[in-house]
């Protein structure tokens, strides 16, 4: 990882567009991000029309000026290249550039992202400006760091593309015979003779070609790749010691592989908007993770973010007070080396005139500017948390986007599978249980992790079917969901009997899927704990006083070994060879088969759920696996904390009550971020970065408020933290 040139601590600020306004209220800009501690702001993302207003004439006078005046305020810049948004006159020039939809609609010049990316004019166009703007500013005094073009994710569909598109395919597949069999071609007469007849999956009349489709978005994720890879190599040409990134954006819409991209980038960097606001923790957590995961575990930053306004779903979602600040910590918590937003000033005008900004329309002397005042303030005092100080996870949850897009295809047993929410649901129950978590690929190294949870992976290669089996062999603990290792790579189904690739692995065979319409009781039995061997963490030491008792509680845990809960969406037709049945669907067509089962393997176990549970029932299965505290196994302890609950395992602790431990053994780091309506008290000893304040015991954290402790603890493996209600301390707030 290469970090910042000159920023030797957090990065703080966001996307400043001069070009958006006149040249007297840049000075009052500066003025305004020295008063509220910007660090770095990343400058030029849309400036492509103000730079290049005509083919060939570079006008770089105003952006000289803007870059002299940051330079002169102690902040730093984030050149970015343009190219996400060419100006009008590039698509007048070269029609054949502009992006084509699935239906054949040639798309023209009016918002941002109007561009083919695997068309020869709009590539030589970028990398002409791209060339140009390192050649000038090269040796700039303000230049930290490359950022290339702006949350890449266009789709094409014209023959620009289709001509890379068989490019692609030839290098993946070798061979049309072999095209047709990982496509399955036979089927509805679709062979290809010759590469001339293979296509993007565009419209068609009826169901298109579900290996096609995934295929394409494999290529959509390579070929952008690749024109990041082309700026990348003219940026390393000129300024070969400033990092280059590019802002990864997440939704269902982005074909971006961040797996593939995380090598290629000098540090990940990634945009995130949580989608709604009740759940808005919750959201940030994941993405963090996620971002992370990534990473590699090293540090990252986050990119983007919304000041005042989250610019998202049918409704604008103003962030309540102190959230700006809360969520800006919540990511640092996880990993990022900075709190960015989009963008320092709101717009006056535009497309995303209501987005919020760090300067909002009303101006500096309001809520926000405030928040954003403090917030430069206090990120100065966490800088001591190194990147290197490691985020202690020992659970894993697995993620892969091409799962994801495979699963968007139609025509499968259920619309209403989500894998998107099955993931979530897996990161939310963990992340109320108290346990930090890491997202890991199906291929990569899964040893550090006591438990890895597979949410609905239907999409699985032999390979990294072999990884799992593995892992679990050498004493893991692999829970997996309904619809998992039911297709090859090339989204082919497996035969035999499901879950394909994970059959001996679970002990079980699914003869047939049987989507529910109304929910189906299932009797949970787990009066045998004993002979389930699970590894309970030692957090035990860190459960809450008033944390038993058996069923379940808003907080999503549950406690007792037998009861009846509901599957919803999906059943299965499960056989148990070899699997313990851990609980049996009552009534109904699958009256007393096998709904939950648990499968030795080596020196782990595996577990399988062929149903969706809510996060009550499942928070109940993930306890008895040992992925998640229980809380009729963590009440009431006292003793010091041991290797349970800040190295993954998790504290049992209200939810909503989010405790993340960085550092390594003995000595570390504890951020406690309280987001919860009521006051909240953490029991740890060492020094507030927050306040600067020594904490001698319990600290109380006020609904929204957070500390980062600096805490030393002799002989504990994971971290201090532990809940204790009848201590009192003070309050930290943001």
């Amino acid at each position: 990882m290469r970090w910042p040139e000159g920023l030797d601590g957090l990065c703080y600020g966001g996307d400043y567009n001069p070009e958006q306004w006149p040249e007297e209220v840049w000075h009052e800009d500066v003025a305004l991000m020295r008063e509220a501690g910007v660090t770095l702001v990343t400058v030029g993302v849309f400036s492509w029309a103000s730079l290049e207003p005509a083919p060939g004439r570079l006008t770089f006078d105003r952006l000289d000026r803007v870059l002299g005046l940051l330079d002169a305020g102690g902040v730093r810049v984030a050149l970015a290249t343009p190219t996400a948004s060419p100006p009008p006159w590039f698509g007048l020039a070269h029609p054949d550039a502009l992006p084509v939809s699935a239906d054949g609609t040639r798309l023209t010049h009016g918002s941002r992202d109007t561009y083919c990316v695997c068309a020869p004019a709009y590539q030589e166009a970028s990398a002409r400006i791209v060339r140009a703007l390192a050649e000038r500013y090269r040796d700039h005094p303000a230049l930290a760091m490359w950022h290339v073009h702006n949350e890449y994710g266009t789709w094409c569909h014209c023959d620009h593309a289709a001509a890379a598109f068989r490019a692609w395919l030839r290098a993946r597949h070798g061979s049309l015979d072999a095209l047709n069999d990982a496509w399955t071609t036979a089927f509805w007469g679709q062979g290809y003779g010759a590469w001339e007849e293979v296509m993007p999956p565009r419209a068609t009349q009826y169901l298109p070609n579900p290996s096609q489709a995934l295929d394409f978005r494999r290529f959509l994720s390579d070929a952008t790749l690749g024109h990041f890879r082309a700026q990348k190599a003219i940026l390393r040409e000129l300024t070969p010691g400033v990092p280059v990134t590019t802002n990864l954006a997440y939704g269902d819409w982005v074909p971006v592989n961040p797996w593939e991209w995380a090598g290629e980038v000098d540090l990940i960097a990634v945009d995130h908007y949580p989608p709604d606001r009740e759940h808005a923790a919750e959201h940030v957590a994941f993405a963090a993770d996620l971002a992370r995961g990534w990473a590699g575990g090293r540090p990252w930053l986050l990119m983007e973010q919304a000041a005042g306004i989250v610019y998202t779903g049918p409704r604008m979602l103003p962030k309540r007070p102190g959230e700006i600040a809360l969520h800006s910590v919540q990511h640092v918590a996880r990993g990022s080396r900075g709190a960015m937003f989009f963008q320092w000033r709101a717009s006056r005008g535009g497309s995303e005139l209501w987005h919020g900004g760090m300067v909002p329309h009303a101006g500096p002397g309001g809520r926000v500017f405030r928040e954003i005042r403090d917030l430069g303030r206090l990120l100065p005092r966490l800088a001591e948390v190194p990147g290197e100080a490691r985020v202690v996870a020992g659970v894993a949850i697995l993620w892969d986007p091409e799962c994801w897009w495979a699963l968007s295809a139609p025509a499968f047993p259920s619309s209403e599978v989500s894998y998107l929410e099955e993931v979530r649901q897996a990161h939310r129950v963990l992340w109320r249980g108290g346990v930090t978590t890491d997202f890991a690929r199906p291929s990569g190294d899964l040893s550090a992790y006591r438990a890895v949870l597979v949410p609905s992976l239907y999409l699985i290669s032999d390979a990294d079917a072999g990884n799992l089996a593995a892992y679990v062999e050498r004493g893991g603990t692999l829970v997996v969901s309904f619809f998992s290792g039911v297709a090859d790579e090339h989204a082919r189904v497996r035969l035999g009997g499901y879950p394909g690739a994970l059959r001996d692995l679970l002990g079980i065979r699914v003869e047939e899927f049987l989507p529910l319409d109304a929910p189906a009781p299932i009797l949970l039995d787990f009066a045998l704990d004993d002979a389930l061997d699970v590894a309970v963490p030692d957090s035990a030491a860190v459960a809450v006083a008033s944390g038993t008792g058996t069923g379940s509680g808003a907080d999503g845990r549950t406690g007792g070994g037998r009861g009846l809960v509901e599957g919803t969406l999906w059943s299965e037709r499960v056989e148990a060879l070899g699997a313990t049945v851990l609980a049996r669907y009552e009534r109904g067509v699958l009256d007393g088969l096998p709904a939950v089962t648990r499968h030795r393997h080596g020196a782990g176990q595996a577990f399988y759920l062929s149903t969706h549970l809510d996060d009550a029932a499942y928070a109940t299965v993930l306890s008895r696996t040992g992925a998640l505290p229980s809380s009729d196994v963590l009440a009431g302890g006292d003793a010091e904390p041991g290797a349970g609950g800040l190295a993954g395992g998790g504290a049992l602790v209200p939810a909503g009550l989010e405790l993340v431990w960085r550092g390594e053994e003995g000595a570390g780091w504890l951020f406690a971020l309280n987001h919860t309506a009521a006051e909240q008290t953490v029991t740890v000893s060492g020094t507030d970065l927050v306040t600067g304040l020594p904490t001698g015991g319990a600290l109380r954290l006020a609904p929204g408020g957070f500390a980062v402790i600096r805490a030393h603890v002799a002989g504990a493996t994971a971290g201090p933290a532990r809940r204790s209600g009848d201590e009192a301390s003070r309050s930290a707030t943001a």
